[in-house]
């Protein structure tokens, strides 16, 4: 096949190119530089073309290529006219794949679907490790589940990995932003570089990963019917996330433009320290579902050694072009275009190797009841089938103790004011095999951590200086919490001094229902009483939100 790569001497691009020469296609190397094209195509042996894709893209088509592939970007840049190079392979009647890694480019260009179907052409966008490779993966993960509760994705390269000037005007252009995320069945707010996690790829191999926005994050939730999807990036030095966190909080009080010279510059002093770190970087494709009343984990992951990282948002392409007559027509973002076992065989001449796992992924609650998690009912084990993130909303009635000790307790941990009623969000966040409970009471908050316990039956949570142990008694369907144990600071609590818990959750007509009631040590009678409903926040997910506004014209 004749194939045309626009950015093709760049990181992403030269690699693809060098793998397609590789599979026997006929490439043509198109950039502004001529001079860098025409090396890169006398070392692989191939073809090179001067174009200047902002100022005449149809010069790109000198080279009547059958397919084109848009490895140049950065994507969001691409201003009023993004789609201007697709319209043109519509028009010189050429199939066409990019690498976009923007969320709202590729959900967008959808847009073109009709007239790309009239015409048996393919126009796929994000052809590269996101969606590309993570979409195709998550479908075989989620294989025979009945329902999906969480999709997640972690890219962790190197540091000695090349970095391009789009890949970083990109990432960095995120920082010091605000992105929605579906999670727990609920658009949410998420800091770009936050919710930092441990990912572990391999043995000795495991790094920081923090959120950046990515074409998974705005078309999984409808595509695989998922409660969550996440995505998460790092860095493998910890120096270079700093500086990273450091940028975003900068952008929140500059918000300045990484025009491509900013992005030079920063790309220029991240190479500074290309001597440390590895070459070895990898990725995740984690997906959690149920399976019948079993809820499983199954992990995909990639590790790439010997520096041949950056070939891995070429493998997607290499996989399709290698097909392409046989990939439905239509324009749409590239998802489950290929099968896992087409994109490994993709990089069977790499330094790649992959491996699958599954294990039981049970909720915190549902590990700590054992059997007597089928004891409750459907209402309360909602409550308590976390997997991400989940947020609950009721009412509740407070009341508050009068005591001395009481009044006290109440302030030091934040316990709301007595009302008869007052609107309360419980929102949830597992973190590891804990979970993080945040109780917000008409604006007072007030949170806890709980961990699993040594025992079966019991869990633990966390209040400040404090650690309770308690019991989790099972009877007619409604769950109990006493206190059993504490420690201050990891010291043991004598049993006159752990406060007493009346605490109990059940069901009506199949609804939630709590009923809270904590009692201070030494007898000081009721601390806090709060006893209500709540109901799950959670939602179908909508279709992506596309740039299918932007106005479909003719290309000139």
């Amino acid at each position: 096949m004749k194939v045309t790569i626009a950015g093709g001497y760049g990181v992403f691009g030269s690699r693809l190119a060098e793998l397609l020469v590789r599979d026997g296609h006929a490439v043509t190397i198109a950039g502004r530089d001529r001079g860098k094209a025409e090396a890169l195509a006398k070392r692989l042996g191939c073809a090179a073309l001067a174009v200047d894709l902002r100022a005449d893209p149809a010069a790109l088509f000198a080279s009547a290529p059958e397919a084109v592939v848009d490895a140049a970007g950065p994507f969001q840049t691409y201003g009023e006219d993004p789609y201007r190079l697709p319209r043109l392979c519509i028009d010189y009647g050429a199939d066409y794949l990019d690498l976009s890694d923007d969320a709202s480019f590729t959900a967008g260009i959808a847009a073109l679907d009709g007239a790309a179907r009239e015409k048996g052409l393919r126009l796929l966008s994000g052809v590269s490790s996101v969606p590309g490779i993570s979409s195709s993966v998550a479908a075989d993960l989620r294989a025979g589940l009945d329902e999906v509760l969480l999709i997640e994705t972690a890219i962790l390269p190197g540091n000695r990995a090349p970095r391009g000037v789009s890949v970083i005007a990109s990432i960095v252009g995120q920082l010091g932003t605000t992105s929605r995320v579906w999670r727990g069945g609920a658009w949410r707010d998420q800091a770009c570089w936050g919710d930092g996690r441990r990912v572990r790829l391999t043995q000795g191999m495991t790094r920081t990963a923090r959120f950046i926005e990515t074409p998974d994050i705005r078309l999984f939730p409808s595509f695989f019917k998922a409660r969550s999807v996440m995505f998460r990036a790092g860095m493998e030095l910890g120096l270079l996330d700093a500086a990273m966190r450091g940028i975003g909080l900068l952008r929140r009080a500059w918000t300045f433009d990484v025009t491509p010279g900013r992005a030079e510059f920063m790309r220029c002093v991240a190479n500074l320290f290309l001597a440390f770190g590895t070459d070895r970087g990898g990725m995740l494709v984690t997906v959690i579902g149920r399976a019948g009343r079993s809820t499983v984990r199954r992990d995909w992951r990639l590790i790439a050694e010997a520096g041949d990282g950056p070939y891995i948002p070429a493998v997607a392409a290499r996989a399709l072009l290698g097909r392409l007559a046989s990939v439905k027509p239509g324009a749409r973002p590239c998802l489950a275009e290929t099968t896992r076992t087409e994109l490994e065989d993709a990089m069977a001449d790499l330094s790649v190797s992959t491996s699958l796992e599954e294990a039981p992924a049970p909720s915190l609650f549902q590990a700590a009841l054992a059997d007597r998690w089928e004891d409750l009912p459907p209402a309360v084990q909602v409550l308590h089938d976390v997997h991400d993130i989940d947020s609950f909303s009721g009412t509740a009635k407070v009341t508050r103790g009068t005591s001395p000790v009481a009044r006290l307790a109440a302030r030091f941990f934040g316990f709301p004011q007595a009302t008869e009623a007052i609107a309360l969000t419980v929102t949830k966040t597992r973190r590891g095999s804990g979970e993080i409970w945040e109780r917000n009471f008409g604006g007072r908050v007030f949170r806890s951590y709980l961990t699993p316990a040594p025992y079966p039956y019991r869990y633990r949570e966390r209040f400040w200086l404090f650690n309770y142990e308690q019991d989790l008694p099972v009877e007619d369907g409604c769950m109990r919490l006493p206190v059993r144990r504490g420690w201050l600071l990891g010291v043991p609590l004598p049993r006159f001094l752990l406060p007493t818990s009346e605490s109990r959750e059940f069901a009506v007509d199949g609804v939630f229902h709590f009923d809270v009631a904590l009692g201070a040590p030494l007898g000081g009678g009721l601390i806090v009483r709060y006893q209500g409903s709540l109901q799950p926040d959670r939602r179908d997910p909508e279709p992506a939100r596309t740039v299918s506004e932007v106005a479909i014209q003719p290309a000139h």
